[in-house]
Protein backbone atom coordinates (compact mmCIF):
# COMPACT_ATOMS: atom_id res chain seq x y z
CA UNK A 1 0.00 0.00 0.00
CA UNK A 2 1.18 3.33 -0.94
CA UNK A 3 1.36 5.99 1.72
CA UNK A 4 2.04 10.25 1.53
CA UNK A 5 3.50 12.27 3.65
CA UNK A 6 2.77 15.72 3.98
CA UNK A 7 5.79 17.62 5.68
CA UNK A 8 6.92 21.14 6.57
CA UNK A 9 10.49 21.23 7.98
CA UNK A 10 13.38 24.46 9.28
CA UNK A 11 15.95 23.52 6.81
CA UNK A 12 18.34 25.23 8.46
CA UNK A 13 20.27 22.31 9.91
CA UNK A 14 20.07 19.76 6.73
CA UNK A 15 22.41 20.03 4.13
CA UNK A 16 19.39 19.62 1.90
CA UNK A 17 16.07 17.13 1.51
CA UNK A 18 18.29 14.18 -0.64
CA UNK A 19 20.18 11.98 1.59
CA UNK A 20 23.98 12.56 1.37
CA UNK A 21 26.83 10.04 2.78
CA UNK A 22 28.29 12.35 5.56
CA UNK A 23 25.99 15.03 6.28
CA UNK A 24 22.67 14.87 7.67
CA UNK A 25 19.54 15.48 5.29
CA UNK A 26 15.75 15.81 6.13
CA UNK A 27 15.14 12.67 4.53
CA UNK A 28 17.60 10.57 6.27
CA UNK A 29 15.91 11.40 9.42
CA UNK A 30 12.35 11.03 8.75
CA UNK A 31 13.39 7.66 7.18
CA UNK A 32 15.71 6.77 10.24
CA UNK A 33 12.69 7.22 12.43
CA UNK A 34 9.60 5.81 10.15
CA UNK A 35 12.24 2.69 9.81
CA UNK A 36 12.51 2.33 13.77
CA UNK A 37 8.60 2.70 14.70
CA UNK A 38 7.40 0.61 12.06
CA UNK A 39 10.21 -2.14 12.82
CA UNK A 40 11.13 -2.65 9.04
CA UNK A 41 13.18 -0.43 6.53
CA UNK A 42 11.25 2.01 5.21
CA UNK A 43 12.46 4.19 2.23
CA UNK A 44 10.73 7.55 1.31
CA UNK A 45 10.79 9.46 -2.48
CA UNK A 46 10.01 13.44 -1.82
CA UNK A 47 8.31 15.77 -4.17
CA UNK A 48 11.28 17.51 -5.16
CA UNK A 49 15.20 18.16 -3.20
CA UNK A 50 15.59 21.46 -1.59
CA UNK A 51 18.93 23.13 -1.57
CA UNK A 52 21.06 23.05 2.07
CA UNK A 53 19.26 25.52 4.36
CA UNK A 54 15.96 25.96 2.39
CA UNK A 55 12.67 25.39 3.99
CA UNK A 56 9.26 23.66 3.51
CA UNK A 57 6.35 24.82 4.50
CA UNK A 58 4.50 21.69 2.43
CA UNK A 59 6.48 19.16 1.09
CA UNK A 60 5.55 15.43 0.55
CA UNK A 61 6.81 12.20 0.16
CA UNK A 62 5.70 8.67 -0.72
CA UNK A 63 6.86 5.24 0.87
CA UNK A 64 5.55 1.46 1.01
CA UNK A 65 4.18 -0.24 3.93
CA UNK A 66 1.76 -3.34 3.95
CA UNK A 67 -0.56 -2.25 6.91
CA UNK A 68 -2.70 0.67 6.82
CA UNK A 69 -4.35 0.35 10.36
CA UNK A 70 -1.26 1.82 12.48
CA UNK A 71 -0.60 4.27 10.11
CA UNK A 72 -3.69 6.07 10.28
CA UNK A 73 -4.30 5.59 13.59
CA UNK A 74 -4.28 9.38 15.67
CA UNK A 75 -1.68 8.54 18.07
CA UNK A 76 0.79 6.92 15.40
CA UNK A 77 0.81 10.72 14.26
CA UNK A 78 1.68 12.31 17.32
CA UNK A 79 4.26 9.21 18.25
CA UNK A 80 5.99 9.91 15.10
CA UNK A 81 6.33 13.49 15.64
CA UNK A 82 7.44 13.03 18.69
CA UNK A 83 10.68 11.03 17.70
CA UNK A 84 11.24 13.40 15.02
CA UNK A 85 13.58 16.60 15.76
CA UNK A 86 11.52 19.98 16.57
CA UNK A 87 12.67 21.34 13.10
CA UNK A 88 10.83 18.57 11.26
CA UNK A 89 7.00 17.99 11.37
CA UNK A 90 4.64 15.84 9.77
CA UNK A 91 1.44 17.22 8.96
CA UNK A 92 -0.64 14.55 7.71
CA UNK A 93 -0.48 10.61 6.82
CA UNK A 94 -2.78 9.30 3.91
CA UNK A 95 -2.63 6.89 1.23
CA UNK A 96 -3.15 7.00 -2.43
CA UNK A 97 -3.46 5.32 -5.44
CA UNK A 98 -0.66 2.98 -6.10
CA UNK A 99 0.63 4.61 -8.99
CA UNK A 100 0.58 7.99 -8.03
CA UNK A 101 4.30 8.84 -7.44
CA UNK A 102 5.59 12.30 -5.53
CA UNK A 103 7.62 13.61 -7.80
CA UNK A 104 6.06 12.54 -11.18
CA UNK A 105 2.57 12.69 -10.43
CA UNK A 106 2.93 16.68 -9.10
CA UNK A 107 1.37 19.17 -11.23
CA UNK A 108 3.41 22.26 -10.28
CA UNK A 109 5.05 23.52 -7.05
CA UNK A 110 5.36 26.85 -5.33
CA UNK A 111 8.13 28.40 -3.85
CA UNK A 112 8.31 31.69 -2.03
CA UNK A 113 11.44 33.77 -1.08
CA UNK A 114 11.76 36.33 1.54
CA UNK A 115 14.08 40.03 1.53
CA UNK A 116 13.81 41.54 4.95
CA UNK A 117 14.21 45.41 4.14
CA UNK A 118 16.24 45.82 7.11
CA UNK A 119 17.84 44.51 10.10
CA UNK A 120 15.76 41.58 11.71
CA UNK A 121 17.07 39.77 14.43
CA UNK A 122 14.06 37.47 14.52
CA UNK A 123 14.52 36.57 10.74
CA UNK A 124 18.12 35.86 10.51
CA UNK A 125 17.65 32.11 9.01
CA UNK A 126 14.78 32.61 7.27
CA UNK A 127 15.28 35.61 5.22
CA UNK A 128 18.03 37.16 3.02
CA UNK A 129 18.93 40.65 5.20
CA UNK A 130 18.99 43.58 2.77
CA UNK A 131 20.91 45.96 4.71
CA UNK A 132 22.64 47.66 1.58
CA UNK A 133 21.46 51.41 1.55
CA UNK A 134 20.44 50.66 -2.42
CA UNK A 135 16.75 50.61 -1.98
CA UNK A 136 14.62 47.87 -3.90
CA UNK A 137 11.96 49.45 -5.78
CA UNK A 138 8.94 46.71 -6.31
CA UNK A 139 7.75 48.24 -10.16
CA UNK A 140 11.02 47.25 -12.07
CA UNK A 141 11.19 43.67 -10.30
CA UNK A 142 7.21 42.93 -11.33
CA UNK A 143 8.45 44.10 -14.68
CA UNK A 144 10.76 41.52 -14.89
CA UNK A 145 8.86 38.85 -13.26
CA UNK A 146 6.02 39.31 -16.28
CA UNK A 147 9.21 38.77 -18.84
CA UNK A 148 10.02 36.03 -17.21
CA UNK A 149 6.73 34.05 -17.74
CA UNK A 150 7.33 34.60 -21.74
CA UNK A 151 9.98 31.91 -21.83
CA UNK A 152 10.77 28.55 -21.37
CA UNK A 153 13.87 28.15 -21.34
CA UNK A 154 15.81 28.73 -18.35
CA UNK A 155 19.54 27.81 -19.03
CA UNK A 156 20.74 30.91 -17.39
CA UNK A 157 19.32 30.07 -14.11
CA UNK A 158 20.40 26.96 -13.59
CA UNK A 159 23.38 26.06 -11.42
CA UNK A 160 26.98 25.00 -13.19
CA UNK A 161 27.35 21.48 -14.14
CA UNK A 162 23.87 20.19 -14.35
CA UNK A 163 23.10 18.50 -17.35
CA UNK A 164 19.16 18.08 -17.47
CA UNK A 165 17.77 16.58 -21.00
CA UNK A 166 15.83 19.95 -21.03
CA UNK A 167 16.35 23.55 -19.45
CA UNK A 168 12.46 24.05 -20.13
CA UNK A 169 10.34 24.87 -17.53
CA UNK A 170 6.71 26.40 -17.69
CA UNK A 171 6.34 29.42 -15.46
CA UNK A 172 2.37 29.59 -14.26
CA UNK A 173 3.11 32.67 -11.66
CA UNK A 174 5.63 35.10 -10.63
CA UNK A 175 5.23 37.77 -8.60
CA UNK A 176 6.32 40.21 -6.07
CA UNK A 177 4.74 42.13 -3.26
CA UNK A 178 5.73 43.78 0.24
CA UNK A 179 4.16 43.38 3.77
CA UNK A 180 5.62 44.07 6.96
CA UNK A 181 8.65 45.41 5.61
CA UNK A 182 8.97 42.18 4.23
CA UNK A 183 9.99 41.63 0.00
CA UNK A 184 8.33 38.44 -0.73
CA UNK A 185 8.98 36.38 -4.55
CA UNK A 186 6.08 33.54 -5.25
CA UNK A 187 6.39 31.82 -8.39
CA UNK A 188 5.29 28.98 -9.39
CA UNK A 189 5.87 26.31 -12.18
CA UNK A 190 5.66 22.85 -13.30
CA UNK A 191 9.09 22.42 -12.50
CA UNK A 192 12.97 23.44 -11.69
CA UNK A 193 16.25 23.67 -12.63
CA UNK A 194 19.04 23.74 -9.62
CA UNK A 195 19.22 26.82 -8.22
CA UNK A 196 16.82 28.11 -10.96
CA UNK A 197 14.69 30.33 -7.97
CA UNK A 198 17.57 31.75 -6.31
CA UNK A 199 19.06 32.56 -9.45
CA UNK A 200 16.35 34.23 -10.42
CA UNK A 201 15.63 35.97 -7.39
CA UNK A 202 19.08 37.34 -7.20
CA UNK A 203 19.00 38.24 -11.02
CA UNK A 204 15.76 40.31 -10.32
CA UNK A 205 16.73 42.21 -6.90
CA UNK A 206 19.95 43.18 -9.49
CA UNK A 207 17.35 44.67 -11.56
CA UNK A 208 15.11 46.11 -9.00
CA UNK A 209 18.41 48.37 -7.36
CA UNK A 210 19.09 49.93 -11.04
CA UNK A 211 22.47 47.53 -11.38
CA UNK A 212 20.81 46.07 -14.55
CA UNK A 213 17.78 46.87 -17.38
CA UNK A 214 15.53 45.47 -18.39
CA UNK A 215 17.39 44.99 -21.64
CA UNK A 216 20.06 43.47 -19.99
CA UNK A 217 17.51 40.97 -18.35
CA UNK A 218 16.29 39.97 -21.64
CA UNK A 219 19.92 39.57 -22.73
CA UNK A 220 20.36 36.91 -19.53
CA UNK A 221 17.30 35.02 -20.24
CA UNK A 222 18.40 34.62 -24.32
CA UNK A 223 22.29 34.48 -23.16
CA UNK A 224 22.25 31.19 -21.40
CA UNK A 225 25.15 32.03 -19.84
CA UNK A 226 25.29 30.05 -15.84
CA UNK A 227 27.34 32.65 -14.47
CA UNK A 228 24.19 34.17 -12.72
CA UNK A 229 24.20 35.37 -9.25
CA UNK A 230 22.68 33.32 -6.52
CA UNK A 231 20.81 34.71 -3.24
CA UNK A 232 21.31 32.80 -0.11
CA UNK A 233 19.52 29.65 0.35
CA UNK A 234 18.21 30.73 3.84
CA UNK A 235 15.40 32.69 2.48
CA UNK A 236 14.04 30.19 -0.24
CA UNK A 237 10.55 28.13 0.90
CA UNK A 238 8.98 25.59 -1.09
CA UNK A 239 5.54 26.90 0.20
CA UNK A 240 2.67 24.42 -1.94
CA UNK A 241 2.76 21.24 -4.49
CA UNK A 242 -0.12 21.11 -6.41
CA UNK A 243 -1.92 17.17 -7.50
CA UNK A 244 -4.68 16.30 -9.60
CA UNK A 245 -7.48 16.02 -7.19
CA UNK A 246 -8.62 12.18 -7.57
CA UNK A 247 -5.08 10.87 -6.26
CA UNK A 248 -6.36 9.66 -2.68
CA UNK A 249 -7.25 6.35 -1.87
CA UNK A 250 -10.56 6.22 0.20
Amino acid sequence: MRFFLEISYHGASFYGWQIQKKNISVQETIENCLSFLLKKSIKIIGAGRTDTGVHAIQMFAHFEFYEKKILLYRNFLFKFNSFLPLNIKIINIFTVKKKIHARFTAISRVYEYRISLGKNPFSLDISWQWLSKKKIKLNPLNKGAKILKKYKDYSSFCKKKCNYKTYICNIFNAKWHIKNNILYFNIEANRYLRNMVRSIVGTLIELGIGKITIKDFINILYAKDRNIISAPAKGLFLTKINYPLNIFLF
